[in-house]
């Protein structure tokens, strides 16, 4: 560790000493939101479990990016509840972090010295129960083209032009942070078309393709992970996201399936439900629009073939360390204390990861999605994640350091 990081860390001690022993009080902030109570208490590192056997050099990068996003505005608002609003809801609140981290050297003495001195962790509550639900998700590659032809007949579209997105808090204070998406009718907003319907047509005349897939399963998935690479027929790669949804609400098909006894709902997986789709062809159409909820893309351009893709925070997601998460409650680009176990093997998952996404099925405090990557293993593992765990959101301390 270079010496101008240990000195300025042993400037901090004595403050930082003072600051952990005021966090022991068991004062847990709580907000509520669609009937669920987050609960926030302040805990030492040494609580987080396996934090001893952490490599956080290797989060650091993560942690960066996020920096990056957030250092276009220092007013954007990064959501969050309560104790995790006023500590982290806004850019300017991780700026400190964030400069500090840009000096770091790529050593996990420096990184870890870095997050303990500026970060205060917090344990997370919903309801009371501190347990919750982790899943995965991951960059699909499938193969498109520009135009509808041959098989090519399965359009991803673009955000619709008539789709209006209401902030309900501009309207009454209680309601800030819910949004709605609806289309003017008559003078009257209301609720956008659902997935049946735009299948059937309903957005045909706004002419919205962006690119045609050859399988409308791969665009179901495409639009449940959120992005994806499509494989061009000339070799290229043309690099998706998500560019809005049509507000309605997101229903698990794989439960759908579980609930009709198609699928034991313990087996119930992405590769399972793929399988069950390809395998009912008549009744795929049918099982799919049992989720109303519908995704939108936009064309991404110039990000590297080996980086994520843009996350809401407007950061390349990064494998392994990037979650999606529901900013109700979580603001954008805190760190989070994962512990959890591996889809595949079972074994511990303790690492340290970064919000830096949303996700329609993403509800609740304890709950997270974890970025696997865009390669067949990123695949496998995200469609088999269903994980139950903890975690702990790290929000800024009010650290100055000292100038040499």
């Amino acid at each position: 560790m270079p010496h101008r990081f240990r000195r300025a860390i042993a400037r901090l001690a004595a403050p930082l000493a003072a600051l952990a022993l005021a966090a022991c009080v068991p004062q847990p902030p709580v907000v509520t939101e669609g009937g669920v109570s987050m609960t926030l208490s302040p805990v030492g590192f040494d609580r987080l479990p396996g934090w001893s056997d952490e490599k956080p050099a290797q989060a650091v990068p993560a942690f960066l990016a996020g920096c990056a996003a957030m250092a276009q505005s220092a007013d954007q608002t990064l959501g969050g509840g309560g104790e995790a609003a006023s500590r982290g809801g806004s850019a300017g609140q991780w700026r400190e972090a964030c400069d500090a981290a840009r000096a770091l050297p790529a050593d996990d003495a420096a990184a870890r010295a870095f997050f303990e001195t500026y970060f205060q962790p917090w344990a997370i509550a919903g309801n009371g129960n501190a347990n919750g639900l982790f899943t995965g998700y991951y960059e699909p590659e499938v193969r498109g083209a520009r135009s509808p032809g041959g098989s090519y007949s399965t359009p991803l579209l673009g955000r619709p032009t008539d789709m209006l997105q209401v902030d309900l808090g501009d309207f009454a204070p209680d309601l800030k942070g819910r949004r709605i998406s609806g289309r003017l009718e008559r003078g009257r907003l209301v609720p956008y078309w659902d997935r049946a319907a735009i299948v059937a047509g309903a957005l045909d005349h706004q002419r919205l393709g962006i690119l045609w897939l050859a399988d409308p399963i791969d665009a179901f998935i495409l639009q449940i992970q959120g992005s994806g690479r499509v494989l061009l027929d000339d070799g290229r790669v043309v690099r998706v996201t998500y560019a809005g949804q049509n507000g309605r609400p997101y229903v698990p098909i794989g439960r759908v399936l579980a609930d009709r006894g198609q699928i034991p709902l313990d087996q119930v997986s992405l590769q399972s439900i793929r399988a069950w789709l390809n395998a009912h062809p008549a009744d795929a159409a049918e099982v799919m629009n049992q989720n109303p909820s519908y995704v939108f893309f936009r064309e991404v351009i110039g990000v590297r073939s080996d980086e994520g893709p843009p996350g809401s925070l407007g950061a390349p997601l990064t494998p392994g360390r990037s979650v999606a998460v529901d900013r109700s409650y979580i603001p954008l680009g805190a760190p989070l204390w994962l512990d959890t176990t591996d889809p595949v093997t079972g074994s511990r998952l303790q690492r340290l990861v970064m919000a830096q996404d949303v996700g329609g099925a993403i509800k609740g405090p304890v709950r997270a999605d974890l970025f696997w990557g865009w390669d067949a293993e990123a695949e496998t593992k995200a469609g088999k994640m269903r994980q139950p765990g903890t975690d702990f959101v790290l929000l800024p301390r009010a650290v100055r350091a000292a100038s040499n």
